[in-house]
């Protein structure tokens, strides 16, 4: 089993950026595509983000393309999503999530592990 857990969220102003962290424990992700996603008060949860196993792979949804960047440090085998220019739009509960069947350049597709999310609020 791989647990994963999120930091980073807190309240911002509309403009301004927050980093966000998934740790995970219990084995390694070296070999796991990883994923963002967000739900709104509201809404279905949607995709933010995916980066494959290798690093080389990253995939955006078209709301926070050219805003948000994914990474991740195999090392500490821990995921990131950097979030700049942020918008009132992009309040929501973030979550992280491992999918450990993708190819080395894969993006993430099933996802067998999931964190239990951190919350991002962003002020007008």
């Amino acid at each position: 089993q791989v647990q994963l857990v999120e930091s980073g969220g807190g309240l911002v102003q509309a403009g301004g950026s927050l980093r966000l962290s998934c740790a995970a424990s219990g084995h390694t992700i070296r070999n796991y595509a990883m994923g963002w996603f967000r739900q709104a008060p509201g809404k279905e949860r949607e995709f933010v983000a995916t980066i494959s196993w290798s690093g080389s792979g990253t995939y955006y949804a078209d709301s926070v393309k050219g805003r948000f960047t994914i990474s991740r440090d195999n090392a500490k085998n821990t995921v990131y999503l950097q979030m700049n220019s942020l918008k009132p739009e992009d309040t929501a509960v973030y979550y992280c999530a491992a999918d450990p069947s993708a190819g080395p350049m894969a993006p993430g597709n099933r996802y067998d592990y999931w964190g239990g999310g951190t919350q991002v609020t962003v002020s007008s």
